[in-house]
C-alpha cells in the first residue's frame, strides 16, 4: 500500500527532542495524555453517531484498553473511537503543536523553573509526543469510523515519520510504545508492570466517563523469574494460577463523575486532575467552583478558574466554554452558549438532566433552560471572585492579574452583572505604585467635597502619570485611577457610575477642584485673568481654528505650558483610533487648548500679542504651544516635519 516518508521541520524536531529528554519531570504524565485523548475519541464517536444514522459505526461498547506485553517491553494504549483519516493523520500528528512550535520554542528559552516550562506544556497541545519520553518508538494505526482502510504512521522521534495505508486497521486509534529500558534515575518506570498502570489511571483518569481495561497478564512461571517476584507484575499479591485464570480484562477506572459526587467524597487532587483533562492545562487550577441546581430544572456544574491566561486567550477563534452533558452522556466540548464571553477563561463541564441529546449549538442559542444557566452560572462564578477577595487575596490578585482585562469586557456585554463585574474590579491608581485598589475602596479614601471618580487612560501608567492633565490632582493628593487596557478606553464612556459617584476624566471638560472657599478665591482670580488674556484667547482660537474647537485658561496645569482636552461628552483620541481600527470612520472631533496662565511662555506670549499682535513668529509660537501639548499627553503631529523645523529654528535663535 502506499507508504511515505516525512521529515520533522527543524522546529518540530528540537522539540521533540525536548520531550525526550524529560522536559517533564514527572514521565507518568504520558499515560494521562493518551487516555485523555481516547476518552476524547469515544465522546466524539458517540456524539457523531447520534447525528448521522449512515455512520455504521459500532457504539456498543466504547472503551480504552491498555495492554502490556513485558517481555516485548510494549504498551498499547487502545480505543475503538472515532479514529482518523489519513489526511487528519498528516496533519494533526505528522506536525507537532501547528498553531505555535516556533512561539513555544521562544518562550521555553525565556522561562526559568520547572513548574514554568511545565505549564507551557500545555498550552500547545503536544501531550501525544509526551510517548517519546517514554518509548524508543512510536507506531500509530487508526481508522475513522466509516471509512474503509486506514493509516499507520511510525517514527523514532528523530529526523523521519512513515504514514502508510493499510487495509485491516480496526475502527478507532491504537498507539503501540517501545518502551525504553527502566531507569529509576531519569524515573523511568516499568510501564509494562499492571501495578504501575493501575497507579497511574486511578491517579490521573479515574473520572473518565469510558471504563478503562487492561487485558490480563500471566504471571511469569516461578522457574522463570529465579527469584519468586513473580507476583510483582500482578501488583498486587495475585498468585500465578489466579492471574493465568482471570481471562476477564480488568477496569481500572471508578467512572463516577466528579461533579456527581459530594465535595467530602473528592479530594482536591481528583477536582485538579479532572481540570487538566478537560483543559489541557498542566498546571493546577486556581479555584474550583462547585454549583447544584434543584426543583423545575436540575443540572450540575463543576468550574475551574485557570491559573494563568491562555496564549491565544484574546486571539479570534479561541475555543470558549465548558463541556456540556445531558444525564452523564457527553454532548459538546465548549459549549458557549453556557458561558458568557468575558468569561471565556472558565473551564469545566455542566450536567443538564433535561436537555436533548440531539441538541444543537443553534438550538441551545434559543433554549430558555440554556440562558437560565447562563446567567446562574455567571452570577455564581462573580460571587466566587468577590469572595476571594476578603478571603484568599493572593489567589484574587492571580486571577485580576491573568483575567482582569478580559472580565472588564463584560462592563459593556453584561449590563445586568455590571456591579458585581465592578464590585470585584481592581484599578491601579495615583495612591499605590504597586498595589491596585477596588472602587470600593477609592470611595472610602475621596476627599470631604469629592463628588466624583477620577480617571485618566493611557498606554502606560508612567504616560499617564507624567501627563499635563493630571498636575492639579498630584498637587491636591486627589487619587486618578490610571487605565492602561484598551477595553478601559471603551467601558469608562458606557457605565455612568459606582456607588452613586460617577466617573469623570481629567482629561475631558472643565476642571473644579477644591474646598468652596477655594473655589470663590479661585473664581475671583480667574476672573481677572480672564480680562488680562482675553485677546490672547481669541486670537489663538481663531489661528488654530482648523485644528482645535476652542482656546481658553486651565485650571488643571501648575508646571506645564498648555494641555489639550476633551470636551464632556466628546470621544477621545484613542476611542475613535479603536473605532477605526474596527473599520468605522468617523468624523474627526476637534478639542480644547488650555493655557496655564502662570506659565513663563504663557504671559510671555501674552504679552508679546499685545505689543506685536501682527508679528508673524507668534503664529508659529502658538502652532508650537498646541503641538507641545499633542507630544506631551502622547498624540500625534499631524506634521512632524513642520514641527521640527519651526523647533528648531527657534533653538537657532537662541544661540
Amino acid at each position: 500500500m502506499s507508504t511515505e516518508t516525512f521529515e520533522f521541520q527543524v522546529e518540530a524536531r528540537q522539540l521533540l527532542q525536548l520531550m525526550i529528554h524529560s522536559i517533564y519531570s514527572n514521565k507518568d504524565v504520558f499515560l494521562r495524555e493518551l487516555v485523555s485523548n481516547a476518552s476524547d475519541a469515544l465522546d466524539k464517536l458517540r456524539l457523531e453517531a447520534l447525528r448521522d444514522d449512515s455512520l455504521g459505526a459500532d457504539v456498543s461498547d466504547l472503551h480504552i484498553e491498555l495492554e502490556a506485553d513485558p517481555q516485548a517491553r510494549t504498551l498499547t494504549v487502545r480505543d475503538n473511537g472515532i479514529g482518523m483519516s489519513r489526511d487528519e493523520v498528516v496533519q494533526l500528528i505528522g506536525t507537532i503543536a501547528n498553531s505555535g512550535t516556533a512561539k513555544f520554542l521562544r518562550e521555553l528559552k525565556d522561562t526559568e523553573g520547572a513548574a514554568a516550562t511545565e505549564g507551557l506544556i500545555g498550552q500547545f497541545g503536544v501531550g501525544f509526543y509526551a510517548s517519546f519520553m517514554v518509548a524508543d518508538e512510536v507506531t500509530l494505526l487508526t481508522r475513522r469510523a466509516g471509512e474503509s482502510q486506514g493509516t499507520r504512521w511510525v517514527s523514532d522521534g528523530e529526523g523521519t515519520y512513515t504514514v502508510e495505508t493499510v487495509e485491516d486497521a480496526p475502527q478507532g486509534t491504537s498507539i503501540l510504545l517501545r518502551l525504553k529500558p527502566e531507569d529509576a534515575e531519569d524515573q523511568l518506570h516499568d510501564y509494562t508492570s499492571a501495578w504501575k498502570l493501575r497507579d497511574i489511571v486511578k491517579r490521573y483518569s479515574d473520572f473518565i466517563t469510558w471504563p478503562i481495561r487492561m487485558a490480563a497478564q500471566p504471571a511469569p512461571a516461578a522457574a522463570e523469574s529465579g527469584d519468586g517476584d513473580g507476583d510483582a507484575e500482578t501488583g498486587d499479591g495475585e498468585s500465578g494460577g489466579e492471574s493465568a485464570a482471570a481471562a476477564e480484562p480488568e477496569v481500572l477506572n471508578s467512572m463516577k463523575a466528579l461533579w456527581a459526587r459530594s465535595r467530602e467524597e473528592v479530594t482536591d487532587e481528583e477536582y485538579h486532575e479532572l481540570y487538566k483533562h478537560i483543559s489541557h492545562d498542566w498546571i493546577d487550577p486556581l479555584e474550583v467552583i462547585r454549583l447544584q441546581a434543584e426543583g423545575t430544572f436540575e443540572y450540575q456544574a463543576l468550574l475551574f478558574i485557570p491559573s494563568h491566561a491562555p496564549q491565544d486567550l484574546f486571539m479570534q477563534g479561541y475555543q470558549r466554554g465548558v463541556q456540556l452533558y445531558v444525564k452523564r452522556v457527553f454532548i459538546m466540548d465548549d459549549c458557549e452558549a453556557l458561558m458568557p464571553s468575558y468569561l471565556r477563561f472558565v473551564k469545566g463541564v455542566v450536567d443538564a438532566q433535561d436537555l436533548s441529546l440531539n441538541v444543537s449549538r443553534e438550538i441551545l442559542q434559543q433554549d430558555r433552560q440554556i440562558q437560565l444557566m447562563h446567567r446562574r452560572l455567571a452570577k455564581k462564578v462573580l460571587s466566587t471572585v468577590k469572595d476571594m477577595m476578603s478571603a484568599a487575596p493572593d489567589r484574587y490578585a492571580t486571577l485580576w492579574r491573568e483575567f482582569g482585562r478580559v472580565l472588564k469586557e463584560g462592563l459593556l456585554d453584561d449590563t445586568d452583572n455590571r456591579e458585581a463585574i465592578l464590585g470585584v474590579s481592581s484599578f491601579a491608581t495615583t495612591h499605590d505604585k504597586d498595589a491596585p485598589t477596588t472602587l470600593a475602596q477609592y470611595v472610602e479614601r475621596m476627599k470631604d467635597g469629592q463628588e466624583h471618580i477620577f480617571y485618566l487612560t493611557g498606554e502606560s501608567r508612567q504616560a499617564i502619570e507624567n501627563s499635563p492633565h493630571m498636575e492639579a490632582f498630584q498637587a491636591k493628593g486627589i487619587e486618578v485611577l490610571l487605565l492602561t487596557d484598551p477595553v478601559d478606553e471603551v467601558w469608562v464612556d458606557a457605565v455612568p457610575e459606582f456607588d452613586g459617584r460617577k466617573f469623570r476624566s481629567v482629561a475631558k471638560g472643565e476642571v473644579d477642584l477644591g474646598t468652596e472657599e477655594e473655589k470663590a478665591e479661585a473664581g475671583s482670580e480667574r476672573e481677572k485673568q480672564q480680562e488680562e488674556f482675553a485677546g490672547l484667547l481669541t486670537w489663538m482660537t481663531a489661528e488654530l481654528g482648523d485644528s482645535v474647537k476652542e482656546v481658553r485658561l486651565s485650571s488643571r496645569l501648575t508646571v506645564s505650558p498648555a494641555c489639550i482636552v476633551s470636551d464632556t461628552n466628546d470621544m477621545t483620541p484613542a476611542l475613535e483610533n479603536i473605532y477605526r481600527a474596527m473599520g468605522q470612520e468617523l468624523p474627526k472631533v476637534k478639542r480644547i487648548l488650555e493655557l496655564n496662565p502662570k506659565h513663563a511662555l504663557v504671559t510671555g506670549l501674552n504679552r508679546a500679542h499685545g505689543e506685536r499682535a501682527d508679528d508673524p513668529a507668534l503664529k508659529e509660537t502658538a502652532e508650537l504651544v498646541h503641538s507641545m501639548a499633542l507630544l506631551a499627553e502622547g498624540g500625534e503631529l499631524a506634521d512632524p516635519a513642520r514641527f521640527v523645523k519651526l523647533m528648531a529654528d527657534r533653538l537657532e535663535r537662541t544661540l
